[in-house]
Formats: structure tokens, C-alpha cells, sequence
């Protein structure tokens, strides 16, 4: 559990706090151990891990990440060199961190760079922030992206799938600590199911159905 060092952290120095705080009769150590209390609370918030139901939609690509639309429209992805739709998934320190593989198939490349850490929801942090990035090659040969983007806050990006491994649509892949983005690069061609603004759920929403 990527969560578990900082939850006990914080659940270790409000222990310790408290017990000085007695030991001391001192009020500050006390307020000082509920807000190490506080902070273990919120991680245990933030390294939630929900079940989500995959729906059975031919082709459907699923939302990688709990949050909401902040682009759609055509861009050209920088790994692959190709035209694409991109959609963009803007999350939010209070939304579910956790990032699923949106399509089945093949790992034919994962890439990180190094970036600086502009807002996420400023269209240049697709190509200047810290990112990695996953393509996925489907059984029908075409390829669908997912790039996961680091931000003001996030500054720690986890991603488990290597070259060659295959993936199911839906699983667990990896997250962005501490409010994040996440681009998805469909084929040209694909019909598109959300709009902007619209908010999704991680493994459950459909952003498009590929062609």
C-alpha cells in the first residue's frame, strides 16, 4: 500500500505527541498531536481504494482517474508522432487517486520525463511538467495513451506496468500523490462520450469508443 509509510508517519508522531503531551501536561504538544491525528486521517481519505465495476461496452475506453474533464479536442501526442483525441482529467487533492488501465493490450512503451511543476489545469503542463506515460497497443493494432501528469502538489507519480506486459481494462496501474492530471489519447475516428466539465469515475466512466 503506497500509503501506508505516511499514514504511519502521522499516526506514529500523534502517538508520540500525545504522550509528551501528558507527560508534560503541555496543551501545545496536545494540539499538535490532533493535527498529526488529522493528517493520518486525511491520508487514510486519500489512499482509498474503491471497488469500481468495469462496464461491458465493446471498445468503450474507461476514464483513467476519478475527476473532471478540463480538455477534448485534437492534439498530436508526443511519443507516438501521431493525431489524436486528447482528453484530459483534471483530480483534485480530495478525489480518488488511484489510475486504471483504460483499454486492453500490450505495453509497447513506457516513458518518463522530467518537467517542471505548473498547475496542472494550465494546458502547458502536458508538455512541460513532470509526466509518464503508458502506450497501449490494442488487439486491433491501434494505439491508446495515458499520461500521467504531475502538479503544483503532486510531486510523486507511480506507475507499475513495464514494456511487453499486457493489461486488462480497468486495473489498477498506478497514481499521482497529492492532485494530479491525467491525459488519454484515442485514435482519430473515435466518437467521443463526455464533455467538458463532465466528471468521471475511475473504471467506470466511458470517454469514447474507439473506431
Amino acid at each position: 500500500m503506497e500509503g501506508l509509510p505516511f499514514i504511519s508517519a502521522f499516526g506514529a508522531a500523534a502517538a508520540i505527541l500525545y504522550l509528551v503531551s501528558g507527560s508534560l501536561n503541555s496543551g501545545f504538544f496536545l494540539v499538535l498531536s490532533g493535527i498529526a491525528a488529522l493528517l493520518a486521517l486525511f491520508t487514510i481519505f486519500f489512499f482509498r481504494n474503491p471497488h469500481r465495476t468495469v462496464p461491458a461496452v465493446e471498445n468503450g475506453v474507461l476514464a483513467p482517474a476519478d475527476g473532471r474533464i478540463i480538455f477534448l479536442g485534437n492534439a498530436r501526442e508526443e511519443q507516438t508522432g501521431e493525431e489524436m483525441i486528447k482528453v484530459s482529467i483534471f483530480m483534485s487533492v480530495f478525489n480518488v487517486h488511484i489510475n486504471r488501465v483504460p483499454f486492453s493490450g500490450r505495453i509497447t512503451d513506457n516513458f518518463y520525463v522530467k518537467g517542471k511543476f505548473l498547475d496542472v489545469r494550465d494546458e502547458r503542463a502536458t508538455f512541460e511538467n513532470e509526466r509518464n506515460g503508458l502506450v497501449i497497443e490494442t488487439s486491433q493494432g491501434q494505439n491508446v495513451v495515458v499520461v500521467q501528469v504531475a502538479g503544483l502538489i503532486a510531486r510523486r507519480i507511480v506507475c507499475y506496468p513495464r514494456v511487453g506486459e499486457m493489461v486488462i481494462r480497468g486495473q489498477r496501474y498506478g497514481l499521482i500523490r497529492f492532485g494530479s492530471r491525467l491525459d488519454v489519447y484515442l485514435p482519430k475516428g473515435s466518437e467521443i462520450k463526455v464533455e467538458m466539465g463532465e466528471k468521471t469515475i475511475c473504471g467506470e466512466t466511458i470517454l469514447g469508443i474507439l473506431p
